[in-house]
């Protein structure tokens, strides 16, 4: 931050991500005050823009070609899931049987000690 004060604030740095420094925006705002107009304005208005192209490119498409973006889309987003291994999905898949199979013993217990509980109390039909 220092260096971008010395080298004035009309300088331009790229942080790793790609994105431009702060001091280039308070330029870019400083440009759109000095036309008259605020920097969110401009910032909307370019926006709307983008929203509108989006929006004019997604009528233009089919039920097929919104069918076929949805499975590409699918697809980088599977692309990106942080698969188990085979070790660790049958740790996994014991522990979830483990934990059923003592909830089941569990609700199995109380429904058989208040069925007794129940014929204890009202006696047995006969």
């Amino acid at each position: 931050m220092a260096d971008n004060k010395r080298r004035g604030e009309d300088a331009e740095d790229e942080r790793p991500d790609g994105e431009l420094d702060a001091v280039s925006d308070a330029g870019a705002d400083k440009e759109s005050a000095s036309r008259g107009e605020s920097a969110t304005s401009s910032r909307s208005r370019a926006e709307s823009v983008d929203r509108s192209k989006s929006r004019a490119q997604g009528d233009k498409v089919g039920p097929f070609g919104r069918v076929t973006r949805f499975v590409r889309e699918v697809v980088a987003e599977l692309r990106k899931v942080i698969w188990p291994t085979r070790k660790e999905l049958l740790t996994y898949a014991s522990v979830v049987i483990v934990f059923v199979a003592v909830m089941l013993a569990i609700v199995a217990g109380l429904d058989l000690a208040f069925a007794e509980g129940v014929l204890w109390v009202f006696g047995n039909p006969s």
